[in-house]
């Protein structure tokens, strides 16, 4: 069937509403507004407000409360509206929902999912445009997904919903009206394995979530140079799939890793030590990165695209890591 990726994530959480009358969704205009990005329209109309809950503008308040929701037997959804508002809401992340199974002694799960926007590219401003992932990605207790392409946002979900421990689910804002092909009885997927989106000998392309159309495209120039590039869609960023990303070098022996997150301290730098930690000996050229410009997102167009990674610099990136320079 024909979709888009808002689509295929709307019919996900409809899936979870009908299978589990444990499952509600909560959080800021899911409710009769058909949330902020359209995600949950309709579907308040189906399930009413007692599972589609609109909630005060109180991250906090109410990630704090789907926790106990969660240690009381539910599987609540929240929706954060962008990932800049999930800062509000990081004690509740990380000193409660990451930690509780482990200062209980194992005693106490917390099935929750939480999912948020993330990325640039929109003209949202500083302070709307973060990718946040590789921060949280730092924390152990929580698992952290990246879908980026319609089957992961159909699948993700109610994979995510079965862990006995909490899930970030980070949907890269550019990626809600990619549309395509989905097959009809499109389900759950394995969340704990990256993916090869595209089989190459010459370099690994590596990246996640928003980034991965740009990759591909990068990697179809390449193709016309002569260079065949391999393109590794992390899409869970903690735990990472260390064998697939060791298994992809060991291949080409060269690697690349893009990462629309600031290069200081970032998943790209995760990526890249654990390659030169584990497979030092397979690597023919340094490891590359390509992230965005150290700086505040800009608002200005020209300026924001100028700051995040682009299908002409990751090009020239693997062109020089494959020793093709010019």
């Amino acid at each position: 069937m024909k979709t888009t990726y808002r689509e295929a994530m709307r019919a996900a959480i409809r899936e979870a509403l009908l299978r589990d009358d444990r499952v509600f969704l909560l959080g800021e205009d899911v409710g009769a507004y058909g949330g902020c990005f359209a995600v949950s329209l309709g579907l308040f109309e189906e399930f009413g407000p007692e599972r589609i809950r609109d909630t005060p503008l109180s991250e906090s308040g109410f990630v704090g409360a789907a926790i106990g929701a969660a240690l009381g037997g539910m599987r609540p959804i929240v929706e954060i509206m962008t990932v800049n508002f999930s800062l509000l809401a990081l004690d509740q992340i990380i000193n409660n929902a990451a930690t509780l199974q482990h200062m209980s002694g194992g005693q106490f799960n917390v099935p929750l999912v939480i999912r948020m926007t993330t990325g640039a590219g929109r003209q949202l401003g500083a302070q709307h445009s973060h990718s946040l992932e590789g921060w949280l990605a730092h924390i152990p207790g929580i698992r952290i997904l990246t879908p980026a392409t319609l089957a992961d946002a159909r699948g993700m979900l109610w994979t995510a919903l079965e862990d006995p421990d909490p899930v970030l689910i980070f949907e890269h804002g550019s990626l809600y009206n990619m549309h395509g092909d989905l097959d009809d009885d499109a389900g759950a997927v394995d969340i704990s394995t990256a993916a090869i989106r595209r089989q190459g000998n010459d370099v690994s392309l590596i990246t996640y979530g928003g980034t991965l159309p740009a990759v591909l495209a990068a990697a179809d120039h390449l193709a016309t140079e002569g260079i065949e590039a391999e393109v590794l869609d992390l899409r869970t960023l903690r735990p990472l799939d260390d064998n697939a990303i060791l298994a992809t070098v060991s291949r080409t022996h060269r690697a690349v890793v893009i990462d629309e997150g600031w290069r200081s301290g970032s998943i790209s730098a995760e990526v890249g030590s654990r390659i030169t930690e584990a497979a030092f000996f397979d690597l023919d050229a340094p490891v590359a990165r390509v992230c965005s410009a150290e700086v505040p997102i800009p608002y200005a167009k020209d300026l924001e695209l100028a700051a995040l990674p682009s299908i002409q610099g990751i090009v020239e990136a693997a062109r020089e890591t494959a020793g093709a320079r010019g």
